[in-house]
């Protein structure tokens, strides 16, 4: 039995980077010799089996045919006589398309190692356009790399953009993709080579909709939205933040797209206007709910955290039961996050002070610290409660803003 480890495992190991997942590929063996050396199998589309020790996934070598539009649109063939290289052919790009055996020997017919040492991503074949996943997979490679996208591979992704293909995109794979994009180490990457290309406004239109709009220079140097937020993304990564976060943070300006001509740059009532287009697109791409729950509340709220200092206690208490934050403290603290993202994400801004986050918590706490039960028990008759609640927290937010004052925003 012929077997190599094959893609993402060797070009890892050739970059250094550590390596999570083996992809094996046997060469010269049938379903039935796989079942007889004691394989299970598993794969619905083609064959793949479990080795019966390690349990890792061992796929015949297989060519596969366009029949179809989308990522499901193939047929695939698998036998004895499919080589290796006919295997590695029909893979996305070069770096994927090598092939490293049992003495760590490294069959690359692509040219992989050449292009992993430029830094480049190169498609192997014209096969490429038969799967728009691949678009998607290249801007994260993009974003998890910092590789250049080479130029006849970018106008190849042209080219799927114009002819429709990558309409056949399904919801679920843009989401695992995006999903996966953000959490590289230079998010922005993804959705710039996403808009070079053409795919960002056919998959995220609400987000390719931000470039092109300007904002306040004073407060916004970078000016142009999309580009802000794409500094925001990059610092949230940089802050090592979760999916929700650096999801919330792509979200938070959707609605600066949306303000009318006579309110630019200043964008007032943009917040509101993020509602409807971050909605359309979670329900569009089927994004998780605490993705678009936390993405919502910051939309929503995060030029209020910017100007902590100016809330009244009765305000801030309203900004805590709108956010859910006596309730749900955590993702109140993830929003937070995400507005010092915001605030950093700024030409010139990315070590500005931004005492509002611990404020902002501590404050929470001080809310959060009345003892609700006990003034139940004090009160005359259930209808009173609400309200001698909320007279205590204001009073115990009125008493920390006294204690603690915050500078305003300059």
């Amino acid at each position: 039995m012929k077997v190599y480890v094959v893609g993402g495992a060797v070009r890892d190991r050739l970059l250094g980077r550590p390596v999570a997942d083996r992809d094996w590929v046997v060469v010269g063996e049938s379903a039935d010799s796989m079942l007889a050396a004691g394989f299970r199998p598993v794969g619905k589309d083609f064959p793949v089996f479990l080795h019966p020790k390690t349990q890792e996934e061992y796929a015949l070598a297989r060519t596969e045919r366009k029949v179809g539009r989308g990522y499901h649109g193939f047929t695939f063939h698998a036998a004895p006589d499919v080589t290796l290289e006919e295997d590695l052919a029909r893979r996305d790009l070069t770096i994927n398309a090598m092939a490293e055996d049992e003495h760590g020997d490294v069959t690359d017919p692509f040219g992989g190692q050449q292009d992993l040492a430029a830094g480049v991503l190169r498609h192997v074949s014209m096969a490429f356009a038969e799967d728009p996943v691949r678009i998607l997979r290249v801007a994260r490679f993009a974003a998890r790399y910092g590789f250049s996208v080479a130029p006849e591979t970018m106008a190849l992704m042209r080219s799927m953009v114009e002819s429709g293909e990558a309409d056949a995109l399904v919801p679920e794979r843009i989401w695992q993709e995006v999903a996966k994009g953000l959490m590289e180490d230079a998010p922005s990457r993804m959705f710039i080579v996403l808009r070079e290309c053409g795919a960002l406004a056919r998959a995220l239109p609400e987000v390719d909709a931000l470039f092109g709009v300007p904002q306040r220079a004073d407060y916004h140097p970078e000016i142009d939205t999309g580009d802000h937020v794409m500094r925001v993304l990059d610092y949230c990564a940089a802050m090592n933040a979760p999916l929700p976060v650096r999801f919330a943070a792509l979200m938070h300006d959707l609605g600066k797209a949306l303000t009318p001509k006579d309110v630019l740059p200043r964008h007032i009532g943009h917040e509101g206007r993020g509602k409807a287009p971050i909605v359309t697109l979670c329900e569009r791409i089927r994004a998780p709910a605490d993705c678009r729950d936390l993405a919502l509340i910051t939309a929503q709220s995060h030029t209020l955290i910017h100007r902590a200092a100016e809330l009244r206690p009765d305000t801030l208490l309203k900004l805590f039961r709108d956010c859910d934050a006596l309730r749900r403290p955590e993702r109140f603290q993830m929003m937070l996050d995400a507005c010092l993202a915001d605030a950093r994400g700024r030409l010139h801004f990315e070590a500005c002070d931004y005492p509002q986050a611990a404020w902002l918590a501590e404050a929470l706490a001080a809310a959060r610290a009345v003892d609700a039960g006990a003034i139940a028990k004090a009160c005359a008759t259930p209808q009173d409660i609400p309200k001698a609640v909320d007279a205590a927290r204001v009073a115990a937010l009125a008493g920390y803003k006294q204690a603690h004052p915050l500078a305003p925003r300059p």
